[in-house]
């Protein structure tokens, strides 16, 4: 099970809610306005069509009270809950026209977030026993990047920086323009908080020295074979065993675990976000089982 964090979470997604229902419903929901009397009263039932992790569950219950305050959303399953095909997460009740308007954003959001935890928790599971923390990344859809982090917490994962402002991270072109690692890290250093850290990522052995000598917080080892990875963690603990080794580019479920057994402490996956199947997700009115409404 994952708790939503209530607060902050609500008001801002809230607001974006608003406008993806904008963008769908623009003058009206031309098909249930003509075919569905607008007295009409329904029972919804949301059920998942294959095995996975859910998540979403809070966001498509702010969904339907944005849609109509008055719809009655009782979750069956919790964001976190490991299920298989078949299963009823939800129960939607009220206005026939209320429900046929807010389910497909409804359903969209929480296919996509499912399938981000179900990926996520894949790799959560290739790592069992080790010792290392998977992360995701800033590869994630314009405007959904706090859905989407918060389905890899779901999934088990855990989050790298939010966006540009909350850490510093010098990569390939940040030391091309400012000529060196050591002169990117040394700039960035005397105009940041002291409570900020500097990550650096690094291609060759050649630039993990670098970065040592330039006192960088953490790490990264990008695209690097296991044999040049596992030296570079070598050099990196023994030189400055307080600097968090992280590594990241073309992580797959096949490779996570041999890229965990190098010694870092962080693996970024990009994939998380960007490259996952969303889970098939159904929303059908009036279900009945033996005969009665479910």
């Amino acid at each position: 099970m994952f708790e939503w964090t209530a607060g902050g979470y609500d008001a801002i997604v809230r607001e974006q809610i608003r406008g993806w229902l904008a963008e769908d419903i623009g003058s009206g929901d031309i098909t249930t306005e003509t075919t569905i009397p607008r007295d009409s009263h329904s029972k919804a039932v949301i059920h998942v069509k294959e095995n996975g992790i859910i998540a979403g569950l809070p966001v498509a219950k702010l969904v339907f009270d944005v849609v109509d305050p008055s719809l009655v959303f009782e979750a069956k399953v919790a964001d976190g809950d490991k299920v298989e095909k078949g299963t009823v997460l939800a129960v939607v009740e009220g206005s026939t026209h209320s429900l046929l308007t807010g389910e497909r954003l409804a359903l969209n959001l929480m296919q996509r977030l499912s399938g981000i935890a179900t990926k996520t928790r894949a790799f959560v599971n290739a790592l069992e026993g080790l010792p290392v923390r998977l992360v995701d990344t800033r590869k994630t859809t314009p405007g959904h990047r706090l859905l989407e982090k918060y389905a890899v917490r779901v999934g088990g994962g855990a989050n790298h920086r939010f966006g540009l402002y909350d850490a510093v991270m010098i990569k390939d072109n940040h030391i091309k323009g400012s000529g060196s690692i050591g002169a990117a890290v040394e700039a960035a250093r005397s105009k940041i908080p002291h409570t900020m850290k500097i990550e650096v990522e690094t291609e060759s052995l050649e630039q993990v020295d670098e970065a040592l000598a330039s006192k960088a917080d953490i790490i990264m080892l990008d695209n690097m074979a296991a044999a040049m990875m596992k030296e570079a963690v070598a050099r990196i603990k023994s030189a400055a065993p307080h600097v968090i080794v992280e590594a990241s580019g073309g992580v797959t479920l096949e490779t996570v675990r041999v890229i965990a057994a190098c010694g870092v402490d962080v693996i970024s996956v990009g994939g998380l976000t960007y490259s996952f199947h969303a889970l098939d997700i159904s929303l059908d009115l009036n279900e009945k089982k033996g005969g009665e409404l479910l």
